[in-house]
């Protein structure tokens, strides 16, 4: 694929986002339109997820037609140049009436995550990155944060049902033992985006889905994150585990997390 085909889909898909967030937007303000549902303990579903994904594979479709789609609700299969699609990230949060969830849309090209973009558009803010050209927020660059000491860092450990409690309790232990500040916010495709422009120092997860980092993933890579290898194995189609810190805290989080 050529530089300029990859710009095209970068542009392209701004402009879908933006679209996409104007209508989440709408049933963010309407919530007794939200029809909420239970896919499962804690993993929230609104009317707006299906609406939202609908309207982007639509769209993709007839833009880049010779691209798959993989959506958090519809499903889809991998191929050489994949969009990865969370409709709405953080639907606890939006179905609750809290701002903190995104629109968040990658591309992994031959595997490798090439394009992110995340819209949090209850924020206004968005996230653009692409392989090799940085990352902005807004159309301004954004930069990691340079902790380096884990008793001034601040991180978020993002939580899933999938994994024991008890794992998730023992790395939370583990972190305040270490000194760190820890959080959770509830959308992990914004937890790594925060990393990006340093509102956190670390976003780690003991297993998430691909939906959720796709895009994340570029963007806190090209604004100086380290993160490890998350679409090894079968990480597109099942998850894995995701670490994403500043460059010297990372060896320190390794050990801490279990997560090479």
């Amino acid at each position: 694929m050529t530089p300029a085909e990859l710009a095209t889909r970068r542009y392209a898909v701004q402009g879908l986002v933006a679209e996409a967030g104007r209508l989440a937007l709408d049933y963010f303000g309407r919530q007794e339109s939200l029809g909420v549902t239970m896919k499962g303990a804690q993993d929230w579903l609104t009317v707006a997820d299906g609406a939202v994904e609908d309207f982007l594979r639509q769209r993709l479709a007839v833009l880049f037609p010779t691209d798959t789609v993989i959506g958090e609700e519809g499903g889809g299969a991998a191929s050489d140049a994949v969009w990865i699609i969370d409709p709405i990230d953080g639907t606890m949060n939006f179905a609750h009436g809290d701002r903190n969830w995104c629109i968040s849309i990658g591309f992994l090209h031959n595997r490798v995550p090439t394009i992110g973009i995340v819209a949090a558009p209850a924020l206004d803010e968005l996230y653009v990155a692409q392989r090799g050209q940085g990352a902005t927020l807004n159309g301004r660059p954004i930069r990691v944060s340079a902790t380096e000491d884990l008793k001034r860092a601040y991180v978020e450990l993002g939580w899933s049902p999938r994994v024991p409690f008890e794992r998730y309790l023992a790395v939370l232990e583990r972190g305040y033992a270490a000194g760190c500040a820890v959080k959770r916010s509830g959308s992990g495709a914004l937890g790594l985006c925060h990393v990006a422009n340093a509102r956190t120092d670390a976003y780690l997860e003991l297993h998430i889905n691909a939906w959720d980092v796709a895009a994340g993933i570029v963007i806190a890579g090209e604004a100086g994150a380290s993160i490890n290898d998350f679409f090894a194995g079968d990480g597109i189609s099942k998850g894995n585990p995701i670490l994403c810190s500043t460059p010297a805290l990372a060896p320190q989080l390794r050990e801490i997390v279990g997560i090479s």
